[in-house]
């Protein structure tokens, strides 16, 4: 099956399960009666050129359709732990995240020093941890990473964080058994092509463009996962089996990884008609939310939309699920 084909139908899915919910809606549309919320609205994402930045503008695009009087500002940043720090700071209104990551947040692990106040909007799509060699190398698992370098993405990032416990999971010390370095994708991409480091680890959609670019082949991870369970009391939360499909780079097999879902976050004090804005947008507009890469795999369900762990849904985006629900 073809990228824009798998697009069609992910899209054609979507807009079946949403039928339920518009058919509900059709009578609670008062917000689409009058211009809206008005505003600032930053949504932190991710790195330029990654899935989490390409879902951003997405959704600052449909957003603004669908209320002008929004202005939507999409900041990049290195990701899940830098964007809940934005938000902390007042220098974004809404960021995605891990879901691993805004739980530990929220209940002030690692590595956050204290408890931070959120709220979620609802659960969006499911991000894949890829470990990448190329395609010729003798490596053929994490434990074989021992005496090599390997990029573990931008240092404050999800991936990162569940990097380092990926490879303690292996038996690896970081720093002592495995050379570790803190690379941007597109840094990372272009030190694997020269030879500079071994592998490189990134969270997000299937494929990454960056990857797709090179020779590689992903290593299996799924069967490191009960390690990674049986972490403290949030390191292993949300992470479960996903399948990363044959063919998703160029010549390679059907891999089993893992998978962790992201969380659109917004702190308590985020405006109610704001964050029911956002949830009629995630809701109604779901099928424009695909970036043009995906293979549809992994984006959002409006069905686990409000599957957002311990982290509560903010009161706005409770109202507006009710309001779609009938």
């Amino acid at each position: 099956m073809t990228g824009p084909t798998r697009r069609t139908v992910l899209r054609t899915a979507l807009g079946t399960a949403c039928t339920g919910l518009l058919a509900a809606a059709a009578t609670a549309d008062t917000r689409h009666t009058d211009r809206g919320p008005h505003g600032r609205l930053r949504i932190a994402t991710g790195e330029s050129g990654n899935f989490y930045a390409a879902f951003g503008e997405l959704l600052a695009d449909q957003v603004r359709l669908a209320y002008p009087r929004l202005s939507c500002e999409v900041v990049n940043s290195e990701a899940s732990v830098a964007n809940i720090r934005l938000l902390q700071a007042g220098r974004a209104e809404v960021a995605l995240a891990l879901a691993d990551v805004a739980w530990a947040a929220y209940a002030g692990s690692a590595p956050f020093a204290r408890r931070v106040p959120l709220r979620a909007i609802g659960r969006v799509y499911e991000n894949y941890l890829q470990l990448a060699v190329r395609a010729d190398a003798p490596i053929r698992s994490v434990a074989d990473l021992a005496g090599r370098t390997v990029s573990l993405g931008a240092p404050a990032s999800g991936g990162a964080v569940l990097g380092d416990r990926l490879l303690r999971a292996a038996g690896l010390t970081p720093g002592t058994d495995v050379h570790v370095r803190h690379l941007l994708l597109p840094q990372a991409a272009g030190a694997m092509r020269d030879g500079a480091i071994d592998a490189l680890l990134v969270s997000g959609g299937v494929p990454l463009p960056a990857l797709s670019r090179l020779g590689i082949r992903l290593l299996p991870l799924a069967g490191l996962l009960p390690r990674l369970r049986s972490g403290t009391e949030h390191s292993g939360s949300g992470l479960e089996v996903v399948t990363v499909p044959a063919g998703a780079y160029r010549g390679t097999r059907e891999v089993a990884t893992i998978g962790v879902a992201n969380l659109l976050l917004c702190r308590p004090d985020l405006p109610a008609p704001v964050a029911a804005a956002l949830t009629d947008v995630l809701v109604r507009r779901a099928g424009h939310l695909v970036p043009a890469t995906a293979l549809g795999t992994q984006f959002l369900d409006v069905r686990s939309l409000i599957s957002t762990g311990v982290v509560p849904l903010h009161p706005g985006a409770v109202t507006a699920y009710r309001e779609l629900h009938g």
